[in-house]
């Protein structure tokens, strides 16, 4: 009986049994066997779309990129892989169809402002073909958690409206990559994070490059806007920079008590239905619903059939920016994920010049130059870093090899 609760309880890989003697007594003959359980646990299950447990190796290896997941190498880097390419994508196109949209006839800040956040229903088919966890991580206080967050999301999609109505293409990312400056501030504040050379000179020349193009704007207006409101587009795309530095780090403390990828996406849906939310009620309350209608009808100069493509464009281009961002930040980290972002933003300043034919003079350039290096300045360290701890976690592969754990014996009689 004892033999087969410990069969059924244990995870055994090997079991040897032996004959260690035959006794006689005064009842007869008794047949004493030592069984001798080799103990060898198995790897905790790694979830496809991520997971926690006790560090280990292989299959259940804790990742360095991201304190305390679970996942197989393979796995990890796919997932890293679609996070990043779903960044690249949504960056891009995200600032290219928001700006066309102002370009051609759209004024509305308010839309410009719900399109950010209306795209999380194309997160629920992807919920509802993940792998469920094994326990739910959606406790009232994350639930709040992701109701404030899903409020400060939606002011900082209004600054962004702001500021994409006002400035080129090229400026408004330049200077919203002045946010890495408070990213890294705030991510040794309240994550801990650790300080290199390379990251403080990558923050301080991408600072440098936001400083330098907001110098001197006045060669570079928009036909049609006026210097106040450029300085508004400024100060707004300058708001909305700060506000997404605070996010990055709040958003890695909160995923701290997640286990798996899956409930990632669930709490996007949750966040982005708020900001969804704070944007309708803007929109009922300044009438935008009927001015999004006479956009479609009249204002819009290219027709309403393409201005629901772009604007269904746009929504969907968004999400997959801000998804790429939430999931660089669960696999990585707040700080690595805003480098990542900052340095996408080049490619937006190329998209503006080559789309919009914004303006590119010496301080632009310049700018473009300090940006390009500061993000390969971080990559240098952070490759440096990541061969130094291969080595050592070789060194220590071999100093402690895996042993299996040797285990009880038990009688049967």
């Amino acid at each position: 009986m004892r033999f087969f609760f410990l069969w059924k309880c244990l995870p055994l890989r090997r079991v040897c049994c032996m004959l260690s003697k035959l006794e006689y007594n005064s009842g007869g003959w008794k047949l004493m066997l030592s069984i001798k359980l080799t103990v060898t646990a198995r790897r905790p299950r790694s979830w496809i779309l991520g997971g926690r447990g006790e560090q280990g190796g292989g299959d259940g290896e804790v990742s360095a990129r991201g304190p305390g997941r679970v996942t197989s190498h393979g796995v990890h880097r796919i997932l890293l892989a679609a996070n990043y390419s779903a960044l690249f994508l949504g960056t891009l196109a995200s600032s290219l169809l928001s700006r066309f949209y102002f370009v051609h006839g759209g004024s509305s800040r308010w839309v410009s402002t719900l399109v950010q956040s209306a795209g999380f229903p194309l997160l629920l088919p992807l919920i509802y073909f993940s792998p469920r966890p094994p326990r739910t991580a959606f406790t009232p206080r994350l639930v709040l958690l992701c109701v404030l967050i899903g409020l400060f999301l939606g002011v900082n999609n209004l600054f962004i409206s702001w500021g994409v109505s006002y400035l080129p293409v090229s400026t408004s990312s330049l200077i919203l990559s002045s946010q890495l400056a408070f990213n890294l501030l705030l991510s040794v504040v309240l994550v801990r994070q650790q300080l290199y050379f390379t990251n403080l000179n990558c923050v301080l020349l991408l600072t440098l490059s936001s400083i330098l193009l907001a110098l001197n704007h006045s060669h570079e207006r928009p036909s049609g806007v006026t210097s106040s409101q450029y300085i508004i587009g400024v100060l707004t795309t300058l708001g909305a920079a700060v506000m997404f530095a605070v996010y990055l780090p709040i958003a890695q403390i909160v995923y701290r008590g997640v286990t798996a990828f899956r409930t990632v996406m669930e709490m996007q849906v949750a966040m982005e239905a708020v900001a969804t939310g704070f944007a309708m009620v803007g929109m009922a309350a300044t009438g935008g619903f009927k001015q999004m209608k006479r956009e479609a009808a009249a204002e819009f100069d290219l027709g309403r059939a393409r201005y629901w493509v772009i604007i269904g464009a746009t929504i969907a281009s968004w999400q997959l920016c801000f998804m790429g961002t939430a999931g660089m930040v669960f696999l990585t980290s707040s700080l690595n994920s805003g480098i990542c972002s900052t340095a996408l933003l080049v490619v937006n300043v190329v998209g503006g010049l080559v789309v919009f034919h914004d303006e590119f003079g010496v301080q632009k350039a310049a700018s473009t130059v300090l940006c390009v290096w500061g993000f390969a300045s971080y990559l240098f360290g952070e490759y440096r870093r990541k061969t130094k701890a291969d080595e050592e976690e070789e060194l220590m592969g071999a100093a402690n090899p895996t042993s299996n754990a040797a285990g009880n014996y038990g009688e049967i009689v």
